[in-house]
């Protein structure tokens, strides 16, 4: 079973192509006009396990948000089909990851019910060229397309960079556990995710 997806999301505002593989090496080719979020997003395939080639672009001249946002609606529209109809899933994912002063949990529910909770504050109002505000806003719109509840708790904060590296190391962990095949059946009392 190959467990993959192809997703092409085009707005007025923005282009976005990407392929995704679940049961990949951890290799990433990540080329959007956003060094600081190439730099998550290949911390969270390799930790995750997977593989995933993704190529982004603006195309007016805006801000990193509706970018950054379209990356994280595809990537998640890509996990959902990748998974299809989850037999044999784990499901559940977690991880408790520090990065030096930094200390984050990462829970996830590949439910089909989206939902996303955090407790970060951001010591800078920057990283690399987006604006902190933006690591929630991608994980809430991942969780959105991907119809997966997510939670991030920051148990020890710090530097900014620190921070969001470690939310994105830890949900790359939490994947890698949630969609993991331990059976054959839908874990789910109702049969179906």
């Amino acid at each position: 079973m190959s467990r993959q997806a192809k997703v092409k999301r085009e707005t007025l505002e923005t282009f976005v192509e990407l392929e995704l593989v679940l049961d990949g090496l951890g290799e990433h080719n990540i080329d959007t006009p956003c060094p600081m979020l190439n730099h998550l997003l290949g911390s969270m395939v390799r930790f995750s396990g997977f593989s995933l080639r993704l190529k982004a672009v603006n195309k007016v001249e805006c801000d990193e948000h509706h970018l950054i946002e379209d990356v994280a609606l595809a990537l998640g529209e890509a996990l959902s089909k990748a998974l299809g109809d989850k037999v044999g899933v784990n499901r559940f994912g977690y991880s408790l990851t520090p990065m030096d002063e930094v200390l984050v949990g990462v829970s996830i529910d590949l439910s089909g019910r989206p939902f996303f909770a955090h407790n970060m504050e951001f010591e800078q109002n920057t990283i690399g060229n987006i604006g902190t505000s933006m690591i929630p806003h991608f994980l809430r719109s991942f969780s959105n397309s991907s119809g997966s509840t997510l939670h991030v708790i920051v148990f020890r904060n710090g530097d900014a960079h620190h921070l969001s590296e470690a939310v994105f190391k830890a949900l790359g962990l939490a994947l890698k556990q949630a969609v993991s095949i331990t059976g054959s059946n839908i874990l789910s009392e109702k049969g179906v995710l």
